[in-house]
């Protein structure tokens, strides 16, 4: 198509493509179909490209069919010159067809091919993932879980799970699910993780994506109310680290993390043997939003006896903690120091504070004490630290002169 004019009226004026399916909004303006809804519904725009005047996602989006067989006709016209013909577009699926799915998900007999099928359109635009939340696909999905658990079949899971991811759970359905289904979608989603899948780490990863907003929605009673296999699969997730993906790991941690304020939820976490498994995970795995969500489930553990006493037994979890200081982020700072604190309180032997002079906790302190762009109360909170120990550390001759310095 080198050194042909394109009449200009036939580009989009967002992609500067030849328009494939043009659609006319509200504003009067027409666009690629394609280019408009991803505009509006991915990148969650609210005004039009070219008039910047307010058009919500919701607008009509109506076919330009006149100007669609004229760019058909100017192509098959220089088809000779290289120009590709553009193809009718086939209709835009409506609500309709997904409500027609939904019940085909229903069935025995045709369940697989609905999911196949919701599989497929999901994966194509975002206009038909809007669609499947506004229809109910999310919970008919979560129902379907629900049924496979309690018929122990794992036929369909991955696409569902799939699919779920896709078009993200809303929380407010979630809440609603949770309500009506009570515990069971939980259980079904532990039990997914402890099931096996080819391809393993897609499946997995997905059904914690899930499992983590479906924690999200949780009220305070429920969350009170979850009971010790959730925390063992969830562990046994962060143990087994080639089982799912990146994004996965960070979803269960966010789990572990909002079930954390309960005293309850700690204990059988440390039961599980949460505490070395995030030491080992964070020593590791060095990734920014993976560091700042142990470092803060490691704080709400090192809040009971047992969690402080799991810590300190792990030969790498002062030493971890302390290299992070000033080394990722101020969130991983602020979480790494009141580990520190609540550690420093409760270690009375000779062993436990040695190791913090060893591993470099106490001239780590002390740097962050000097650096101008600390937070005011981390510095309160680090100077806490090190005065409750003064005198103990003072007798170390390995104790680095900066030490001396803040005194």
């Amino acid at each position: 198509m080198d050194g042909i004019e394109v009449p200009k009226y036939f580009l989009c004026p967002i992609s500067l493509q030849i328009m494939k399916d043009p659609v006319t909004a509200t504003t009067g303006i027409t666009y690629d179909r394609e280019s408009i809804e991803q505009w509006l519904l991915t990148y969650k725009n609210t005004s039009c490209p070219v008039t910047q005047q307010p058009l919500p996602p919701e607008s009509d989006l109506t076919p330009n069919h006149t100007l669609r067989r004229l760019i058909q006709s100017w192509c098959t016209e220089n088809a000779s010159l290289g120009v590709d013909r553009i193809p009718t577009p086939k209709p835009s699926l409506d609500k309709s067809h997904f409500f027609k799915l939904i019940k085909q998900l229903q069935q025995p007999g045709s369940n697989i091919k609905a999911l196949q099928k919701l599989d497929f359109l999901a994966a194509k635009n975002e206009r038909n993932r809007k669609f499947m939340v506004e229809t109910g696909v999310p919970k008919a999905l979560l129902s379907f879980i629900v049924n496979c658990f309690e018929e122990i079949s794992n036929q369909g899971l991955a696409e569902a799970l799939r699919v779920l991811v896709f078009i993200r759970i809303p929380l407010a359905e979630a809440k609603i699910f949770l309500q009506e289904y009570n515990d069971q979608i939980i259980k079904s989603l532990i039990w997914v993780l402890g099931c096996e899948f080819k391809p393993q780490v897609m499946v997995k990863s997905h059904a914690v994506l899930a499992l983590k907003t479906m924690i999200q929605a949780a009220s305070s009673g429920f969350l009170e109310r979850l009971e010790p296999p959730f925390f063992e699969m969830i562990t046994g997730v962060l143990k087994q680290t080639t089982t799912v993906s990146q994004q996965g790991m960070n979803a269960a941690l966010h789990a572990l993390l909002i079930a954390c304020p309960w005293g309850r939820n700690r204990l059988m976490m440390v039961e599980s043997g949460a505490v070395s498994a995030l030491i080992e995970l964070e020593l590791g795995i060095q990734e920014k939003r993976t560091t700042e969500l142990i470092l803060g489930i490691l704080f709400h553990l090192c809040c009971c006896a047992d969690g402080r006493a799991e810590f300190l037994s792990h030969k790498g979890g002062l030493a971890v903690v302390t290299k992070r200081i000033m080394k990722v982020s101020p969130t991983a700072d602020d979480r790494a120091v009141f580990i520190l604190s609540l550690i420093s309180k409760f270690v009375a032997t000779n062993p436990g504070l040695e190791e913090m002079v060893e591993v470099g906790t106490v001239t780590k302190l002390c740097m962050l004490l000097q650096v101008d762009s600390t937070a005011p109360y981390l510095k309160s909170k680090a100077m806490g630290i090190l005065r409750s120990h003064t005198d103990e550390w003072r007798k170390f001759p390995c104790i680095d002169k900066t030490f001396h310095k803040v005194y």
